[in-house]
């Protein structure tokens, strides 16, 4: 399953799905930007494997890094012009994989105890789901 995605992003965007995680929770960040190790957190990843992937996100134009004056040591992530185009270009494809993928697979009451699961684990981790977005897709 976690591969078709990663192939339909691949294919269509030309990118990885680390990638498009990337662009989406720097979209759903205030201001469009999050602290390098905040953005590491979000997307469960390494700071090297994370830094390596927003290198070549900034070679693309689609995220610009800048220094935190009061933190010397600090830098922010922060989604362009560009890169806000790149993720609404390529949402439309991504979210139609994952429904085929995962919810065409599924009944109602299925999705439904999906939900359920997932709303317990975000709030277990101090996250939250959003019901109206969640039955949108």
């Amino acid at each position: 399953m976690s591969s078709r995605i990663e192939q339909q992003l691949q294919r269509d965007a030309g990118i990885p799905h680390t990638y498009y995680e990337i662009l989406v929770r720097l979209s759903e960040a205030p201001s469009n930007r999050l602290r390098m190790s905040e953005l590491a957190v979000a997307t469960q990843g390494s700071r090297s494997r994370l830094s390596h992937a927003v290198n070549r996100l900034e070679q693309n134009g689609w995220v610009k890094r800048e220094g935190i004056e009061s933190d010397r040591r600090g830098q922010v992530a922060i989604l362009t012009e560009l890169g806000r185009q790149k993720l609404i270009d390529t949402a439309p494809g991504h979210v139609e994989e994952v429904r085929k993928s995962i919810f065409d697979a599924l009944t109602e009451e299925q999705v439904e105890h999906l939900y359920d699961v997932c709303a317990t684990l975000a709030r277990h981790s101090g996250d939250t789901v959003d019901r109206a977005a969640w039955e949108r897709n």
